[in-house]
């Protein structure tokens, strides 16, 4: 009996503060399905170019996140966001917290989070990319910029990283700047077991591009600064990503991205320019600049939107027909990608969109799209082997996207 009225009395001293604190904690349940129709098409291996009809999740998630005081202006902040795969309900990469999820501290000096989430580079998007389509589903601006559709391990520069560290300043009259660190150590052990991009031996698992074991022995590690400007029309803003042995020991890959938009009302026009370049195993290296603008118009109660971008050859001092991604070195390696769609608001929670997508790749480009990606030929790469005289020419993938998004 002794034992019992002790064990009441501890819960009901812990239960006293920590019910204090509760009422000082904001915590929120919100989530996003964005589910589309999307017809397609794009080259195939064996010649062949088919319609082919899908329909497809993009982006959709559950989350909670909250924050709590705690006193003199500091605060606690944590989120954990999940996958949703509204088409299927049975992707791998639906686990829990596959999304953006950490925990950190917030305050008047700015905001400091440990945890998986996109880096610095990824917040420019917006400022030229397709938001009236929450830049994603096929219709996402960075199937060329950032080489948006490969993961670390293949190059990529628009990825969700875990094991990372992030610093995010206070706004000055409308600037701010952050910077972020990911470790790629194993704790994660998410992007597949033989540290080399898919398809592999062993498959990917819940996560994405976090890291492993081999990784951290070379200490590879992904690192990126940016700043933006926000103040009235204007919006701008420059960013720096560096991948530091990600792909293989002694291999650095970097991307430079500028862009700028001004909003006249009428419409809002936007451009942006980009310096990829990789390290080449084989010695050398690979680069390429890309450029691009688009428009946003709001007509009716809806947003127009139209994009254009151009990734030119590849050049460097690798060899002819050496890759990274969808980026080839040689001539007739570029790719264009052309857009342009709709969007109308049923509610303000509620909305319905179409568009249409077409990455022109020229015959030794091998881009495809960032969101949803689709299987095309790429084994021309500008070499004269029997391979590549033989290959006719890479696919250039396009769509017709009917989508319906709903926000709460």
């Amino acid at each position: 009996m002794n034992k019992k009225l002790v064990a009441v009395a501890v819960a009901g001293v812990l239960a006293a503060p920590l019910a204090a604190q509760a009422q000082t904690a904001n915590v929120t349940l919100y989530g996003r399905l964005n589910i589309d129709y999307e017809l397609v098409n794009g080259r195939q291996a064996d010649g062949s170019n088919p319609n082919v009809s899908r329909l497809s999740s993009n982006s959709s998630r559950l989350g909670v996140r909250g924050t709590e005081s705690l006193g003199g202006g500091l605060s606690a902040i944590f989120q954990i966001e999940s996958n949703v795969s509204g088409d299927t309900s049975n992707s791998s990469g639906s686990g829990l917290a596959s999304r953006e999820t950490f925990v950190g501290l917030q305050g008047s000096w700015g905001t400091f989070k440990m945890g998986k989430f996109l880096m610095p580079l990824d917040d420019l998007h917006p400022i030229f990319g397709n938001v009236p389509t929450y830049t994603t589903s096929i219709l996402s601006t960075a199937d060329l910029w950032a080489q948006g559709t490969q993961s670390k391990f293949a190059g990529g520069f628009d990825a969700r990283l875990g094991n990372s560290l992030r610093y995010d300043s206070p706004v000055w009259s409308g600037f701010n700047f952050s910077t972020q660190i990911s470790l790629r150590d194993s704790s994660g052990f998410a992007d597949n077991g033989l540290n080399s991009p898919p398809p592999a031996t062993n498959p990917v698992v819940f996560g994405g591009d976090n890291g492993d074991h081999v990784s951290e022995l070379r200490h590879a590690n992904v690192w990126g600064i940016a700043g933006y400007y926000n103040n009235g029309p204007i919006q701008a803003g420059v960013g720096y990503e560096a991948n530091n042995n990600v792909r293989g020991p002694g291999l650095s890959d970097y991307d430079i991205s500028i862009t700028g938009a001004y909003n006249f009302g009428v419409v809002r026009i936007a451009g942006v320019y980009e310096r990829l370049k990789y390290d080449v195993a084989a010695g050398g290296d690979l680069k390429r600049d890309f450029w691009g603008v688009s428009a946003t118009a709001p007509i009716g109660p809806g947003a127009l939107y139209a994009f254009w971008g151009r990734a030119e050859d590849g050049k460097g001092s690798s060899a002819t027909g050496s890759r990274v991604g969808g980026l080839t070195q040689g001539s007739q390696t570029g790719s264009d990608q052309w857009e342009v769609s709709y969007t109308y608001p049923l509610s303000k929670r509620t909305q319905v969109y179409a568009g249409y997508v077409k990455l022109v790749n020229d015959r030794n480009a091998a881009y495809t799209f960032n969101i949803n990606a689709y299987t095309i030929n790429t084994t021309c790469n500008g070499t004269g082997s029997a391979t590549d005289l033989a290959c006719g020419a890479n696919g250039k993938p396009g769509g017709l996207v009917l989508g319906m998004i709903h926000l709460f």
